[in-house]
């Protein structure tokens, strides 16, 4: 069966790390921009990442950060892979990348009006700005940094990118499974769609997200020539 990935992002509690290492999260992401309600302090992200079991990946999230400030986070907190979401360049990422010693992700937002060859070509350059690059994360372009809660037309992602990328923005317990079933992403990445309020996540939603993940996974297994319709 092909096992989707998942992703539970901006956590800063102890109960909600558990919360989701319990449910059968493979990452949790910390929130290093000052100006989000789900920020924590290098620190703050070291204590909560103590908890995690082997093979449960502590995420990074960092906006137009320099190189010497990602690299001193990556110094006090145990971070295993970089998610850049600000508007860094292609050689930022990697610089910052390179400074910390980790693997990143970049994030695309999407907007209406882009296209798979924008995509794939964006994919391309950050490929090639550094070995370090570990694949996009793909979220709806706002008139802010970071998630929004909103969706954009999945149909916009291309077949051959979408089985290695990261599909975010909008996900939640009502749409994920279907999310899933017709994008066949990597992975997924949720922060809101799991919250009862700003920073704060629900254990019950947790659950229930990952279990609508699981169930279109066993859908896809029961008909494996099922094709991504984009």
């Amino acid at each position: 069966m092909q096992r989707t990935r998942i992703k539970i992002c901006g956590l800063t509690r102890e109960e909600d790390v558990l919360a989701a290492v319990q449910a059968g999260a493979d990452a949790v992401g910390f929130v290093f921009y000052d100006k989000s309600p789900r920020y924590v302090t290098p620190q703050r992200a070291a204590e909560l990442s103590a908890l995690l079991p082997p093979f449960v990946t502590p995420v990074g999230l960092f906006v137009n950060a320099g190189a010497a400030a990602v690299a001193a986070t990556v110094a006090a907190a145990p971070l295993s892979l970089l998610q850049f979401h600000g508007d860094e360049s292609a050689q930022d990422c990697a610089a910052a990348a390179q400074a910390a010693g980790r693997a990143f992700m970049r994030v695309f937002r999407v907007k209406p009006d882009t296209s798979g060859a924008e995509l794939l070509e964006y994919e391309r350059l950050c490929r090639a700005s550094s070995g370090l690059f570990s694949g996009l994360l793909l979220d709806t372009f706002v008139d802010a940094y970071g998630g929004a809660g909103k969706v954009f037309d999945w149909s916009l992602i291309p077949k051959d990118l979408a089985h290695r990328a990261v599909l975010s923005g909008g996900l939640s317990v009502q749409n994920v499974t279907g999310a899933v079933a017709s994008v066949r992403p990597y992975a997924v990445d949720v922060s809101s769609g799991v919250e009862r309020a700003k920073g704060i996540k629900d254990a019950r939603l947790i659950a229930e997200f990952i279990r609508g993940v699981r169930a279109a996974d066993a859908t896809f297994e029961k008909d494996p020539h099922h094709e991504n319709p984009a």
